[in-house]
């Protein structure tokens, strides 16, 4: 394995851990630098490695992967027979120092050579359909970028789907993909270095940077803007009419549905389920609760602020 081995992990406390995650480029971030994650873009990851963000908090998913990664890891060694060690360290790529790796493990298959990459995954049975003929995007280019670190030349990727389905698939190593990571990559982490954030687009995390940069206008200051962001202006306006259209569409197709529903709950065609629910909420009523006790309502009020972004 051609790696450098930037710290160990044996016993490091998690925000430890975190600390280090932010000197580079790991597996779980490569999809997203690539813009082909469904759920980081790449504004995302640089908030996250300039530390301007602080990492979301692991979900159901993410506790269920760790605590299931041992398990999977040992089903997989007793079917194939395959010895795998732990790597209880943050690799580094030799000359491109912020590619790191996070192993699962080291998996040792005497039919391709030697050594490899083993990863373990968990699925929901609704992603089924993602593993039946191969390896979905994200992780693909995750364990190629393990490859690029590490040197070594194959993968394989064992998931548990729905809690009862155990596969596993062999993934080799692509020259051709490792050399587009490793330009993308260091595209991406220059942009770190400068501090200039990748380009704007319309995802949330673009939103979330905006909003961080510039949480305040100045009262009553008036710029010109470019002439050439009259673009924007023009595309606005356009994706505005077309989203109203499309809401009264969409509430049309709704409304056809619901006269055939009728006081039915559930309207079932072609295997789809349709839904009308009665469904019951609570809320403060603010406005009764500062009209009957306003000395106690005052008490509760919070002031916000946003700022409000209109087109004329």
């Amino acid at each position: 394995m051609h790696a450098n081995v930037l710290v160990s992990t044996k016993d490091m406390k998690y925000q430890e851990w975190l600390k280090y995650r932010r000197l580079g480029i790991g597996g779980s971030d490569v999809a997203a630098v690539c813009g082909l994650s469904k759920w980081k873009s790449p504004v995302e990851v640089w908030l996250d490695k300039t530390g301007q963000i602080e990492p979301a908090p692991a979900g159901e998913a993410a506790y269920w992967g760790t605590l299931m990664e041992p398990i999977i890891r040992q089903e997989f060694a007793d079917r194939t027979g395959f010895k795998i060690r732990q790597v209880h360290a943050i690799l580094q790529h030799k000359r491109f120092k912020f590619m790191l790796a996070n192993l699962d493990g080291i998996v040792t298959d005497p039919s391709l050579g030697g050594d490899g990459i083993f990863e373990a995954k968990t699925a929901s049975a609704y992603r089924a359909a993602e593993w039946e003929q191969g390896v979905p995007e994200e992780y693909q280019l995750q364990v190629q970028h393990y490859m690029a670190v590490t040197g070594l030349s194959f993968a394989w990727v064992a998931v548990l789907i729905g809690g009862n389905q155990f596969v596993w698939r062999l993934i080799e190593r692509d020259e051709g993909i490792i050399d587009l990571l490793i330009q993308m990559e260091s595209r991406f982490w220059k942009l770190v270095e400068t501090g200039v954030a990748p380009e704007i687009d319309g995802s949330p995390a673009s939103t979330e940077l905006l909003n961080r940069l510039y949480p305040e206008s100045k009262p009553k200051s008036i710029i010109d803007l470019p002439v050439d962001s009259y673009k924007w202006v023009q595309q606005f306006e356009q994706f505005q009419r077309e989203e109203k259209d499309a809401a009264l569409k969409k509430e049309e197709a709704a409304n056809h549905l619901k006269e055939l529903l009728g006081d039915s709950e559930v309207g079932l065609i072609q295997g789809r389920t349709v839904t009308w629910k009665t469904m019951n909420s609570e809320r403060l009523d603010s406005k009764a609760l500062k009209a009957a006790h306003p000395e106690i309502a005052v008490e509760f009020i919070k002031t916000s602020s946003y700022r409000r972004f209109t087109v004329k």
